[in-house]
């Protein structure tokens, strides 16, 4: 079996789809691709057709790309009023723990949690106590009569669900797990320090900022800032009077994020709405950069404060404007020398933007590690596939506890 991943980031300025392959304990990169998307608004979908279209002509592309049909996919969920509620649950063990006493006692702890009229997204595990003595982060393989856990319930609202999975059933894509993009971006970033600070991290998207908090390496709160790159791109069109497309093209290629770092004789001339030739310098389009993104940071600066009234250690920041040059020196004046500039080490996509995507991934393969199963996501080898049911997220949940 072939171990291959595809994971889905529907954003409101870009379908981001990654495949990976699990070769010898290594993930490999098989194939990235971000295409541009319409008819999604700050990550929820506004026009089921328009959004429709540019699903299939994303996973069109990455189709073509790989060679291969995708058809299956991890899929990230918007977060927004997304909770997270501690559950713990217990179970009798006879001998040696096993995956299944682990799956076990996470699917007590469920039937714990309050009903609050959210949708599950996911269990996340926080650790596991044996005979109510030893505490571990992984219990299997252990001698024990008893194990105990402690894990964090995420759930969203039923519509941040369901708008994302039936248009990628209207599409023919499978559903093979949803997830959030503050768990994937952990995923992509976690370190050493994640494992007793606390920490966060802030990725700055397209329309809306994720600002999300986490202890020890598990995700506490999230908010969303009503900003993000595109508001850049706004500021310039309309300082400039130049279209979005053209807008967009200058912050990405001559703007830095930062006049410190311009050069007042750079310019370039383009063609604004009355059909002028102007020219634009590098400082003066730099400056307009770095009064947004200033203002973005500080709003999730303020959004930290209100999630947390406890010093945060270490901060990550990520999201394509994170990879903007000079972006790490205004993060620096907002934060302190506690921010960092995510950074993803796999080899072929090194953009911020995927950061979500590739964590996906890893959690998805730590999940599968959890319960001691094999999957994979393409249709020309053997796989297992999850258990069927009515619903897509009965075969979704069924996956996760079912044997």
């Amino acid at each position: 079996m072939r171990h291959i991943y595809s994971s889905l980031d529907i954003g409101s300025d870009s379908i981001k789809i990654v495949v990976c392959e699990l070769y010898k304990n290594k993930l490999n990169l098989l194939a990235a691709s971000s295409f541009k998307s319409k008819g999604i608004t700050r990550g929820l979908i506004t026009d089921v057709e328009l959004a429709s279209m540019s699903l299939k002509q994303a996973f069109q592309d990455i189709n073509d790309m790989l060679g291969m049909k995708i058809n299956r996919v991890i899929v990230s969920v918007p977060n927004y009023l997304a909770d997270y509620s501690i559950i713990k649950g217990e179970v009798n063990v006879s001998g040696v723990i096993t995956p299944n006493d682990v799956m076990k006692s996470l699917e007590l702890a469920l039937k714990s949690k309050k009903n609050n009229g959210k949708e599950l997204v996911t269990i996340l595990p926080i650790d596991f106590k044996v005979n109510n003595s030893v505490t571990v982060k992984d219990a299997v393989g252990m001698q024990a009569e008893q194990l105990s856990s402690r894990s964090i319930a995420v759930s969203v609202p039923k519509k941040n669900i369901y708008s994302v999975v039936t248009i990628l059933e209207k599409v023919g894509i499978e559903v093979a797990d949803i997830t959030l993009n503050n768990i994937g971006d952990l995923y992509s970033f976690k370190n050493n320090k994640f494992d007793d600070k606390l920490t966060a991290i802030i990725n700055v998207g397209a329309e809306t900022t994720s600002v999300s908090v986490y202890n020890k390496g598990v995700v506490l709160r999230s908010s969303i800032v009503n900003q993000g790159g595109k508001n850049i791109d706004k500021d310039i069109s309309y300082i400039y009077k130049i279209d979005m497309a053209t807008a967009r093209k200058l912050k990405h290629k001559f703007a830095l994020a930062t006049k410190d770092h311009a050069n007042n004789n750079d310019t370039v001339e383009v063609v604004n709405k009355n059909n002028e030739t102007i020219k634009i310098n590098q400082m003066e389009l730099s400056k307009i950069v770095e009064s947004r993104i200033d203002e973005i940071l500080n709003l999730a600066k303020n959004d930290l404060n209100s999630l947390t009234r406890n010093k945060i250690d270490y901060i990550i920041i990520t999201g394509g404007t994170s990879n903007m040059a000079g972006f790490e020196y205004i993060a620096s004046n907002v934060f302190g020398k506690e921010v960092n500039i995510g950074n993803i080490k796999m080899i072929g996509v090194r953009n911020n933007k995927y950061s979500s995507s590739v964590g996906n991934i890893v959690y998805f393969i730590s999940k599968l590690k959890l319960k001691g199963k094999n999957y994979t996501m393409i249709d020309d080898a053997e796989y297992a596939r999850p258990n069927s049911s009515d619903s897509v997220l009965g075969k979704i949940f069924g996956y996760f506890f079912n044997e």
